[in-house]
């Protein structure tokens, strides 16, 4: 969501800070801002807007300084505003503060300082803890004193940077659920992020803040410690990804890059976890012991968006690869309905980022009745990781897209490795399927490879279904999360309304919006339900829709039945969804690239949601 970028040291931190968001642009925000410090003085500017709209007050009213804070806001509190952009000052303007979250007391407090004589310039709830830690400051004489006197009164979700006239040669971060927190260590100099692209290309070496923590950072070096003053001790963490991965590589956009390089970061999330030759899956970081997972009577997913379609497909996979009963969740739904679970219950939450709010607010519920929880996640060190049992990584590299495609795919595989490892710990499937199924995995990249030499029919048929309004995307069996995962993509980046559907489920009720060539998808591969599948796109015929088929390359029935066809090769059907959703994450792209949207910062939207 929100993006946060600190410096300090003895360069230009301005240039720096302005950097660093750019790099965190992916995220979704609707303003940004800077704050450095020079000769005892804090200097604001701040933009409603892109920040390219910050660029331009900075060169018509420059700054330098060497301690710095920067933000990109995605309103919560408050519209999109210069006033309500990020950061924020206190009274007398010595001081200034950054966050991403929601203080759900900020009211309470807020009436309280008034009361006081303190005036407000903004409809945020960061404003009031900027006015919250001058009046500790007050009485404290100490900046991190008082951030933890401030921080000890708010109720909710934060992660914060904050800048005081008073203690020029040092940032304070800290952080309470809400997002991550990252202190990246230089020589002479120190970074602050609220994600690592934001400072890779300064340094590899960084130190992530847990709940509860404050973080001290000054150009040599950062102190940790809790909101208790109890030191922490914590060792820096190398990160290995290379800064070029962050850039378009030549593609025109993020999105389009990271579809290309699905079978990439599918051999990357299953290299070195299986041996074809010895049927073995190796998940050293699962944390289960055999005891827990014999004991195991079934698994609750959860996740939401993109990683829930993946969790439905993971459902289906633990089913039939470990022989145990399988549940989906929103998590978002899963953590307030008090769920029926307990030890015997292994709890599997999905996010890319580790930091989705109602996924983490999941977890924890759960972690209050006993279970077992497995992380599967794409950033390590995130706060999902920390709080599970367990965690399996998928080695996807950074997606920068907000739309996620590569993750995806390898939230997929890495569901797949969990099925198959849980499987032979439980003796519910043999050596020599695991084999087999290994076998059919590393097959799959190749397969990728080729649908992706589909590209330019697929931007030829995107030219002529450009025009529609509504589309409808059908599916069964293993591709009906695939038609979902299709339709969300056309809708998150072109915004032209789509629903996906099982297909079984079409004569109760969509069938009513088929008529006058309205584009429906069908997912017609030939699996154990192809027949069904052929049947209703026979029912779509006949009410004069638009029938575009996902089918195996060469199959006459399905050619002979729908206007377009698009041929990928046959595979595995437990893999199958892989291939299949490649061709509608490359149609949604096209479409969207067609009609002049931004495909890669799509409007309202942001890549992590941080808070509920």
């Amino acid at each position: 969501m929100c993006g946060i970028v600190g410096y300090v040291g003895d360069k230009n931190a301005v240039s720096i800070i302005v950097e660093g968001l750019k790099r965190l642009e992916y995220r979704g925000y609707d303003s940004a801002g800077v704050a450095v410090l020079h000769d005892g003085t804090l200097h604001v500017r701040r933009a409603a807007g892109r920040i390219k709209t910050l660029e331009g007050i900075l060169r018509e009213r420059p700054v330098t300084g060497s301690l710095g804070i920067g933000h990109t806001r995605w309103a919560t509190h408050g519209r999109p505003s210069d006033e309500n952009a990020h950061p924020h000052t206190d009274c007398r303007g010595e001081l200034v503060v950054v966050h991403n979250g929601i203080l759900e007391n900020y009211l309470e407090i807020k009436d309280r300082l008034q009361g006081e004589g303190h005036a407000f310039r903004s409809e945020t709830d960061t404003e009031v803890l900027a006015h919250l830690i001058e009046h500790h400051l007050k009485t404290t004489g100490r900046l991190e004193r008082a951030v933890k006197a401030a921080l000890a009164e708010v109720t909710g979700s934060y992660a914060i940077g904050v800048v005081a006239t008073a203690a020029p040669d040092r940032l304070i971060a800290a952080k309470q659920g809400a997002g991550s927190v990252v202190v990246g260590l230089g020589h002479g100099e120190m970074f602050v992020a609220s994600d690592i692209p934001a400072i890779l290309s300064h340094t590899r070496d960084v130190v992530i803040l847990e709940d509860n923590e404050v973080a001290v950072v000054t150009a040599a070096g950062v102190e940790l410690s809790t909101l208790d003053d109890e030191p922490v001790q914590r060792d820096a963490v190398r990160i290995l990804w290379d800064p070029i991965m962050a850039e378009k590589g030549g593609y025109r956009h993020f999105m389009l890059k990271e579809i290309h390089e699905q079978p990439r970061a599918i051999t990357d999330t299953f290299r070195g976890r299986i041996a074809p030759e010895t049927g073995t899956v190796v998940l050293p970081d699962v944390n289960l012991d055999p005891a827990t997972v014999k004991a195991l009577e079934r698994v609750v997913f959860v996740a939401c968006g993109t990683a829930f379609h993946a969790a439905t497909l993971g459902r289906t996979m633990v089913e039939r690869l470990a022989g145990l009963g399988a549940e989906v969740d929103l998590a978002s739904e899963f953590r307030y309905r008090d769920a029926i679970v307990g030890p015997e219950t292994l709890v599997v939450a999905i996010s890319q980022s580790g930091e989705t709010a109602d996924t983490l607010g999941a977890v924890k519920a759960a972690r209050l009745k006993g279970c077992p929880i497995l992380a599967i996640t794409n950033v390590v060190g995130s706060a999902l990781a920390r709080e599970a049992t367990g965690v399996l990584y998928m080695h996807a590299g950074p997606e920068i897209g907000v739309a996620s495609t590569k993750a995806f795919a390898t939230m997929i595989v890495a569901v797949y490795l969990l099925g198959l490892w849980l499987g032979r710990q439980r003796n519910a499937i043999t050596t020599e399927e695991v084999k087999k199924r290994i076998h059919d995995l590393v097959e799959i990249p190749r397969l990728i490879e080729k649908t992706l030499e589909l590209d330019g029919q697929i931007m030829a048929l995107a030219r002529e279904l450009a025009h529609a309004r509504d589309f409808l995307y059908l599916g069964r069996g293993l591709q009906y999360p695939i038609a979902l995962e299709g339709a969300l993509k056309l809708k998150e980046i072109s915004y032209i309304h789509a629903e996906g559907y099982a297909g079984g489920e079409m004569k109760h009720g969509p069938i009513a919006l088929i008529a006058d060539e309205l584009p429906v998808v069908a997912l017609a591969v030939r699996d154990g339900s192809y027949e069904r599948m052929l049947g209703n796109i026979e029912e779509v015929r006949a009410r004069d829709g638009l029938v575009v088929a996902v089918a195996h390359t060469g199959d006459r029935n399905v050619a002979s039945k729908a206007k377009h066809v698009i041929g990928v090769p046959p595979c595995a059907d437990l893999l199958a969804p892989l291939v299949t959703v490649v061709p509608l994450q490359l149609l949604a792209y096209h479409i969207a690239v067609r009609l002049g949207c931004d495909v890669d910062q799509p409007r309202n939207l942001a890549k992590s949601v941080t808070v509920e």
